[in-house]
């Protein structure tokens, strides 16, 4: 079955960096766009970042543009988050996600949109 691993979360100062990984298995990845969402407590589940099948169309939530960028390697099966000039309010444990996007250009964003969650990593900025 289809299972993505998320890694890589921590507790860090205001201002620092952290890496996030999540390693996916069961799927053909290089089919699939990923896509990286949060949740804080007591809030809904939102999109960070996406990108396509291939890696070319790339696509932000305005709150982490500038400081987060999501990459993948298709040969190593992982999608990654450097998360830089970290904020508190980035606070939340977060989910890596999945959905079938061969050929297309368009990145998700929406959760609905998304087939294959992970089970999230924490990330704690404190201030």
């Amino acid at each position: 079955q289809v299972q993505l691993v998320e890694s890589g979360g921590g507790s860090v100062q205001a201002g620092g960096s952290l890496r996030l990984s999540c390693a996916a298995s069961g799927l053909t990845f290089s089919w699939h766009a990923m896509g990286w969402f949060r949740q804080a407590p007591g809030k809904e589940r939102e999109f960070v970042a996406g990108i396509n099948w291939s890696g070319a169309r790339i696509y932000y939530a305005d709150s982490v543009k500038g400081r987060f960028t999501i990459s993948r390697d298709n040969a190593k099966n992982t999608v990654f988050l450097q998360m830089n000039s970290l904020k508190a309010e980035d606070t939340a444990v977060y989910y890596c996600a999945a959905v079938y996007n061969s050929g297309s250009a368009y990145v998700p964003s929406v959760k609905g949109e998304y087939d294959y969650w992970g089970q999230g990593t924490q990330v704690t900025v404190s201030s």
